[in-house]
């Protein structure tokens, strides 16, 4: 039975978080709830439901025959029923945790284990699928008695194991599938809200149903959807990628092929988000425009200029920032390559007849004991400065002057240029929180769907930006991107997001997630 989710198909480390991902889920919900309940009791709060300093419209509520609550209301009933999805969450995941304990004790009791195998785990893919399932049956219709809907939700869990394999540990699985499951149910239960708005005592989401947590849904959910539909023209791009030209029966049509999956994909996302996503965005907001809603709410900041102001400071900001990192990877990739080969020129030079020796090469003659009197101070060998007047042009020189001027920027090492992007998550994302915490939070939704497209682009290869978004990526990974999904981007913006998406009342607590993440995580790294 394919239970031991935590160690097979996960990142295998000495603390797999299992006790976070088993307490965090409903100790964020009882938090949601005790702030829902104290702003029940505040009189002030009963006027405006809405956090001070949010410029969005109020909430939306039910207009029916029966005894309707108000916004705030129906708030607080629907985090007691986060509450119990986390609770529930969290007791899905400790059972399969304690069935995978079980069943590994039960095979190591038997012995006889080839090296490198595991016997609690099947062999066959179509085997562990139909255990995990049939066990994910048993455990959620002992809870619940075969409630269909739950029972879908936890049958979410295998696929973010598959997708990103190695990449979480269990703790972390734990969580990402709680909040899936909170994004989706306020997706289902807002749509029900919509089609049946008679029957329905209030809309159960676990934020105010404002416009801004429909984008959200929109953005973040649509994002998947569009992947998971246009999965097809994905796998096949990845799949051409992939393949050596000389495995091909008609290697002159790859460039072609990967061409023409790139337009359906490219065709099939812009349908999917003028069509099916537009269309339920503008059935939520009452009929509405999504796009002239958005163009027409940039001007209602607290001057007109102030969110069209944040959104070129953020576009400045993160063009520079990818522009230089691109500048300053590009210099060095040339640097090293001109130097191994000035390097292999300079030992030949030193033959005594005077010929270059073709059996030797650059790696035997350019390691670091070699060259010492060029030798950076991080190991980097250099062009000999003095000969520089001698090329036969002047643009040569001032390029090596300025390689040797910038040598300090490449030597960067990986953690480094991580946590670059830190400091700049707290440069950019703290005025936007302080001048206007609503817009940001669309901001934040808006970024996380165009980190998954990113994601979409570079992993299945899409021309003709997908090796161009990978090695730029590839600058910044270490042990802990390993895995089939790159997801350290999407840990941080989700965590600078997190205290503004909560819509918690107090405008400081809105800055934890950045100052937590952008600040602490940085000064504990740069301690190490």
């Amino acid at each position: 039975m394919d239970t031991n989710i935590g160690q097979h198909n996960l990142w295998v480390v000495k603390d797999d978080g299992v006790f976070t991902g088993l307490l965090l889920g409903p100790l964020i919900a009882a938090g949601l709830l005790i702030s829902a309940l104290r702003l029940s009791s505040d009189d002030s709060s009963r006027i405006s439901p809405l956090p001070r300093q949010w410029r969005i419209e109020a909430p939306a509520e039910l207009y029916n025959l029966r005894d309707v609550p108000t916004a705030l209301d129906a708030l607080v009933r629907a985090r007691y029923n986060l509450v119990d999805l986390g609770t529930f969450c969290s007791t899905i995941l400790l059972l399969h945790v304690c069935a995978s304990w079980y069943q590994e004790y039960r095979c190591l009791k038997r012995g006889n284990t080839a090296e490198g195998e595991r016997t609690s785990v099947p062999r066959s893919e179509g085997r562990r699928s139909l255990y995990y399932i049939l066990f994910t049956i048993g455990i959620t219709g002992g809870i619940f008695g075969l409630k269909v809907l739950f029972q879908q939700q936890n049958f979410g869990l295998w696929e973010p194991i598959r997708l990103a394999h190695r990449v979480f540990t269990l703790g972390e699985l734990g969580l990402v599938c709680f909040g899936g499951t909170a994004v989706c149910m306020e997706f289902f239960n807002i749509t029900i809200a919509r089609i049946r708005p008679v029957t329905t005592p209030f809309i159960k989401t676990y934020r105010l149903p404002t416009p801004l947590l429909t984008f959200q849904i929109a953005l973040i959910a649509g994002s998947l959807l569009t992947g998971f539909l246009l999965s097809p023209f994905l796998v096949l791009s990845r799949h051409i990628a992939q393949r050596p030209v000389r495995r091909l029966r008609n290697p002159q049509d790859k460039p072609r092929n990967r061409r023409l999956l790139a337009l359906g994909f490219y065709i099939g996302t812009v349908l999917i988000v003028g069509g099916v996503i537009g269309m339920w965005t503008r059935w939520c907001l009452g009929k509405r425009d999504p796009w002239l809603w958005i163009i027409l709410w940039l001007l209602e900041g607290k001057r007109k200029w102030t969110r069209p102001a944040l959104l070129a400071y953020w576009a400045a900001l993160g063009s520079l920032s990818v522009a230089g990192w691109n500048r300053q990877l590009a210099r060095s990739r040339r640097y090293w390559h001109r130097n191994s080969m000035t390097s292999e020129t300079l030992v030949a030079s030193t033959v005594p007849d005077g010929t270059e020796q073709s059996g030797m090469t650059t790696t035997s003659v350019a390691g670091p004991s070699s060259l010492s009197p060029s030798m950076g101070t991080v190991g980097m060998t250099f062009p000999a400065l003095p000969a520089l007047p001698n090329l036969p042009n002047g643009t040569q020189v001032a390029s090596d002057l300025l390689d040797a001027a910038d040598k300090h920027v490449p030597t960067l090492g990986r953690n480094a240029r991580r946590k670059f992007f830190h400091v700049l998550a707290v440069v950019m994302f703290i005025p936007g929180i302080a001048i206007d915490p609503a817009f940001t939070h669309l901001s934040f939704s808006a970024a996380f769907a165009l980190f998954v497209f990113t994601e979409y682009i570079r992993y299945f290869a899409i021309y003709p930006f997908g090796a161009a978004v990978h090695l730029f990526m590839n600058e910044f990974l270490d042990h802990r991107d390993r895995g089939t999904a790159i997801l350290s981007h999407f840990y941080l913006l989700t965590g600078c997001a997190g205290s503004v998406w909560l819509e918690g009342p107090s405008h400081l607590l809105q800055f934890t997630g950045i100052l937590t993440l952008g600040v602490g995580d940085a000064l504990v790294s740069r301690s190490q």
